[in-house]
């Protein structure tokens, strides 16, 4: 087994105050001193979901090796593996497992991947705070609001709900890129990317937390994170009766709940020494949590994390799900563990 560096987080005591001007600071105060020699670029695409944590990752990087630049975007995952897999990016953030046809784009120009799950992640089902009559619902029920055949026919929350008003709805949603979009739809409408069209679309989850915020008859889903950071705006439901909460997303009670990834190229962690410093450094024991946690995310099981970090010691490449887009093994550390 191929042995990773851990970086010592110098910067811990930001993260965990959630200081972003102090992670430049703390950064100062060590003047990088001993990490000059790293230097070079590095771009992220991906996921707006996974932006946040890569971008506190980032952040906190640069401010221990302030000779790499790392430019971190999130348009969406389709669009960061469209990118990632023509070699124009060395890390993509993923908020779903890389698909049958990315493989093969990557495949074709020659991009050998490492997928690392890095946290969890509750869609979160939000109303308006103003919303006096609804606190769950149920898979069915949102299916009725967001299936295809619903498109200009479902319209009123009593069409949804009898207990409902008979009040028109608004929806808010991640664009088609996305894959939050990918994953909400696969499990509520049973098939990836159905879904009806004539709601409000965003890649930006902040757009839809302002259209949620704005609009009492509004409902929407986003990442868990969206959702916390904006609670006194918005009220998440129960969906089939379990409420997105750190801990039942982190057990996987809550049932839209999800790992996260980031993908890197394999090829360029030989070239690219500032990647592969700042791989060990983001997904270290002793950084990981902590850089979640900052971000406001839900950290992966003790275990899980170990497996996913042993990906990368070991550069095993590839996707650990199936053709199916199952995990072998039923779970996230089993799939883990059977790739290695």
């Amino acid at each position: 087994m191929r042995g990773i560096a851990r970086p010592r987080l110098l910067v811990s005591l930001c993260l965990v105050l959630g200081l972003s001007l102090g992670l430049a600071a703390c950064g100062s105060a060590s003047g990088g001193q001993g990490e000059s020699n790293v230097s070079g670029k590095i771009a992220v695409e991906g996921s707006s979901t996974v932006q946040p944590i890569t971008q506190v990752a980032a952040e906190a990087f640069h401010a221990e090796y302030p000779d790499v630049d790392i430019t971190v975007g999130g348009k969406g995952t389709g669009d960061g593996f469209e990118v990632f897999c023509t070699g124009e990016t060395q890390i993509s953030d993923a908020s779903r497992p890389i698909e049958s046809e990315e493989i093969q784009a990557c495949k074709d120009s020659g991009v050998e991947y490492i997928e690392i799950p890095v946290a969890t992640d509750g869609i979160s089902v939000v109303v308006n705070k103003q919303n006096d009559f609804a606190s769950a619902i149920t898979s069915d029920e949102l299916n009725t609001m967001w299936a295809p055949e619903s498109e200009g026919e479902v319209t009123r929350w009593s069409q949804v709900n009898p207990q409902w008003p008979d009040q028109e709805f608004s929806l808010f949603g991640p664009g088609t890129e996305s894959g939050t979009f990918d994953f909400f739809t696969e499990k509520i409408n049973g098939e990836e990317g159905a879904s009806r069209t004539d709601y409000n679309a965003s890649e930006d989850d902040n757009v839809l937390v302002q259209g949620v915020a704005g609009d009492d008859n509004a409902l929407g889903y986003f990442g868990y994170s969206y959702y916390d950071l904006n609670r006194d705006k918005l009220k998440a439901l129960k969906v089939d009766g379990v409420a997105p909460t750190k801990e039942t997303i982190r057990s996987g009670k809550y049932p839209l709940s999800r790992p996260l990834f980031i993908y890197v190229n394999a090829k360029e962690l030989k070239k690219n020494k500032a990647l592969e410093e700042f791989v060990s450094y983001y997904i270290s024991e002793e950084n990981l949590d902590q850089i979640v946690e900052q971000a406001d995310y839900v950290t992966l099981d003790p275990a899980t994390a170990d497996e996913a970090r042993k990906q990368f010691e070991d550069r095993t490449t590839g996707t650990i799900y199936d053709s199916n887009g199952d995990l072998p093994g039923g779970d996230l550390e089993a799939a883990l563990k059977q790739s290695q």
